[in-house]
């Protein structure tokens, strides 16, 4: 797997126009790939931890990397068809990798998947429609609380989303039900406004959570 151990530069950064305070740490490693790949802290993930990713698309590099580093279980999330051919095309599955075919929302629902505006380049579909499209297909979706209850976890050790501007609302559900992961790693989409993205920031480290990684959209929290 591709693992590159990351150094963060400085203390205070600046996306656009605004900034946010990123808590450097020696502890950072990459895993995954350059497309799919993100940053997290060593230390918090083990052979019993709970990982939820949702938003699988066409690699799971990050995904088998957890496994392979830490000897955890992964629960994958996503109701695009490509999805399920693109872990279905590779040499092995391991065990402990689980794809659930439906997406994470903020509640137990059926919703339109709309296609993106160049489906030849990227296959993210999306339920807030970011591309603007026409087309859709409609798949089921459910809340976190509800997939950890299915699971029978009372607590998440690591989520990842990268879910197209559904974020917002997952985030938003998270707040109303106190479900805190202690590593969140999240793609907030940019065609949202930055307002929004930095009251979601704001809200997250008034939940104490500290921002220990950043790479383009992508945000690494740590709660402690």
């Amino acid at each position: 797997m591709d693992i590159t151990r990351v150094i963060p530069g400085r203390v205070r950064r600046k996306a656009l126009s605004f900034s946010y305070q990123v808590k450097s740490r020696v502890d950072l490693v990459r895993l995954g790939s350059d497309y799919g790949g993100w940053i997290i802290p060593e230390g918090y993930i083990g052979t019993k931890s709970v990982c939820y990713c949702a938003g699988v698309g066409q690699d799971v590099t990050f995904d088998l990397a957890l496994i392979e580093r830490y000897g955890c279980a992964i629960h994958a999330f996503d109701p695009t068809p490509e999805a399920k051919e693109h872990v279905e095309s590779l040499p092995t599955i391991p065990e402990d990798f689980h794809l659930h075919e439906y997406g994470l929302w903020s509640s137990d629902d059926t919703l339109k998947f709309y296609s993106p505006r160049n489906p030849e380049a990227d296959i993210s579909h999306s339920a807030l429609n970011l591309g603007g499209t026409d087309t859709y297909f409609e798949a089921p979706v459910k809340s976190l609380h509800s997939i950890m209850a299915s699971l029978n976890h009372t607590s998440i050790d690591l989520l990842k989303m990268d879910i197209e501007g559904a974020e917002h609302t997952v985030l938003q559900h998270m707040r109303e039900r106190s479900i805190w992961p202690k590593i969140l790693c999240v793609e907030f989409d940019q065609p949202c406004s930055l307002s929004k993205i930095r009251s979601q920031i704001r809200m997250l480290e008034s939940h104490n959570y500290s921002i220990v990684a950043t790479d383009r959209w992508n945000f690494t929290f740590i709660r402690e």
